[in-house]
């Protein structure tokens, strides 16, 4: 087989043709391909070429000079090589597409009719992929909302549904209270976190005390990931610095306040990424934009945040140093509240990201940029902690909540009336998704990087409902109708040309009526999770009346919300 090779200076290898391929249209890759193929052909040595080049190698292994073709992938200086077992030819090409043809002429031998049709071809599909290229331009975002802001969310967010949020830092190790313990402790100043500091701690013990302590000893990263999937998620959020600043990976604007310097010696975020990744499950790193106490935020706050000392100190280099090292599928953004973007340099930032970055096109963010940008700007939208639109939103959105009702980080005080019910965690997951949204669920591994039981039990329950009811979840869509107010509680989602009811509680005549879909002649209804079609009737008050299967308890397909799967309805 015949290859377009490129040599010194610039090269046109397999890896730079992908990267150069997967920025053109469909069509244009299709032209692309074509060129290629016509220009392997045209460059096929005759039997008195092969000859030649086994007799005077020496006198024939010349570089080619493509200055003469103008087009974006023939370089200047760059050469065409046909490789053949042990033949190498070296064609020097002056200028344009007739010395080409001459090169590849042997003295007194005629320009063969076939490599002349495909010259005539490739030349002719030169011309319409520059046209192409130039009707269609690269979309580039420039450094401001309206621009960003237009940027179509990558599908895979949208269809993923249900992710893992992961709360882990130095904060694991006092595991009192809440992950907010130094800011509590000594911004604030509460009365009972100092007087826990005074029972369990000596005189003069600082937060920075704690960092060895943070050893994660019993992390291991594969059976996370195993954990993760057996729970359905679609895509895991890990903190790479919380306020407290310290970093999960070796940042190097971090100096001996990172996990690699201090505590585990381990890349943290580095380990966790490559099982997931091995699982294809999506990777978010969370990012807090301010550290509460680091000597240039404090500085910049007492200048009124008219300087950003801190800023093109520590947040972009951090940012910029986590996208190009670990290539992250999203950016969960934090730390806000206290600065405009235009501090935070936000809109730079993300027009990098969109444009250059290594992930530019899978890329997903949030919408905590800039005091200002909470549910206005940004990717999709978190608006606020637990949040809960009351109908359908019109802009992407996700709700993030902890297992742990009063704590993102683990607590060693946390009381079992604490922990979300199964139930209740399942009807979170249901109601979100029904009004277009994903379901972000937090749990805070110990210092030592173990997942406490009553976790593992809670994610193991969602990942058994969704095993059964995933159907009707993931890369769903809201249907014309999100739920309807009755004693079962339903709430409706749409894949294609089904219908998914989900009702989360059973009613006590075993009939479930639903006001809302309307069937046809070619009506179905069934269950996940159980064969066979149900019965059905329609009432004219009452709308359409399903007969549920009578089982006994052990062969109900799931504890707590069921699927009705309807085809056929309007």
């Amino acid at each position: 087989m015949d290859f377009l090779n490129v040599s010194s200076p610039h090269t046109l290898g397999v890896a730079h043709l992908h990267d150069l391929t997967s920025q053109l249209s469909p069509f244009s890759r299709f032209l692309f391909v074509l060129q290629r193929t016509a220009v392997n052909a045209s460059l096929r040595l005759s039997g008195l070429e092969y000859q030649r080049a086994l007799r005077r190698p020496e006198e024939e292994a010349t570089g080619a000079n493509l200055s003469g073709l103008s087009h974006p992938f023939f370089l200047p200086g760059q050469s065409l090589v046909r490789v053949g077992g042990a033949v190498r030819q070296h064609l020097r090409i002056k200028s344009g597409p007739r010395r080409l043809r001459a090169a590849m002429r042997a003295p007194g031998e005629r320009w063969r009719p076939a490599g002349a049709a495909l010259w005539l071809l490739l030349l002719l599909l030169l011309g319409a992929t520059e046209s192409v290229r130039r009707a269609q331009p690269l979309r580039r975002y420039t450094p401001d909302w309206p621009s960003l802001d237009s940027r179509p969310l990558p599908s895979w967010f949208d269809e993923a549904k249900f992710g893992v949020f992961i709360h882990w830092g130095v904060f694991s190790v006092p595991a009192w209270g809440s992950e907010w313990f130094w800011w509590n402790w000594q911004g604030e100043g509460r009365p009972q976190y100092q007087r826990f500091m005074r029972d369990n701690y000596p005189p003069g013990f600082s937060y920075a005390d704690f960092g060895p302590q943070f050893t994660a000893r019993f992390f291991h990263p594969e059976e996370w990931a195993d954990l993760f999937q057996a729970a359905g998620a679609k895509y895991v959020v890990l903190t790479t610095k919380h306020h407290e600043g310290f970093t999960n990976w070796p940042s190097p604007v971090s100096w001996n306040w990172n996990s690699k310097d201090v505590g585990p010696h381990r890349d943290l975020v580095g380990e966790l990424g490559t099982a997931l990744r091995k699982r294809n499950i999506r990777y978010g790193l969370y990012h807090s934009l301010l550290e509460w106490f680091h000597p240039l935020y404090l500085l910049d706050k007492k200048n009124g945040f008219k300087t950003q000392y801190f800023v093109g100190a520590k947040t972009m280099p951090e940012l910029y140093d986590l996208v190009n090292s670990y290539k992250p599928d999203l950016i969960w953004s934090d730390g806000e509240w206290e600065c405009p973007d235009t501090y935070w340099n936000s809109t730079n930032f993300l027009s990098w990201l969109y444009n250059d970055s290594p992930v530019k096109d899978e890329v997903v963010v949030n919408d905590r940029w800039g005091q200002n940008c909470s549910c206005h700007h940004g990717g999709y939208y978190n608006c606020e902690d637990k949040f809960k639109p009351q109908s359908l939103p019109d802009h992407k959105w996700e709700m993030c909540t902890s297992i742990d009702k009063f704590s993102w980080g683990y607590r060693r005080d946390m009381a079992m009336s604490d922990v979300t019910e199964e139930s209740e965690i399942i009807s979170e997951l249901v109601q979100t998704v029904s009004l277009g949204g994903n379901y972000l669920l937090n749990i805070g591994p110990t210092k030592d990087g173990l997942i406490v039981p009553i976790f593992q039990e809670r994610l193991l329950a969602l990942g058994k409902w969704l095993s059964i009811n995933g159907e009707a979840i993931y890369a769903s869509k809201p249907w014309r109708v999100q739920w309807e107010k009755n004693t079962t509680s339903v709430w409706y989602t749409s894949k294609g040309s089904a219908v998914y009811a989900i009702f989360l509680h059973w009613p006590e005549n075993g009939v479930l009526n639903l006001e809302s879909p309307i069937t046809t002649s070619t009506t179905k209804i069934m269950m996940l999770g159980i064969q066979g079609d149900l019965k059905w009737s329609t009432d004219p008050d009452k709308g359409l009346l399903i007969s549920l299967p009578q089982l006994p308890p052990s062969a109900v397909p799931a504890e707590f919300a069921w699927t009705i799967k309807l085809t056929g309805v309007k």
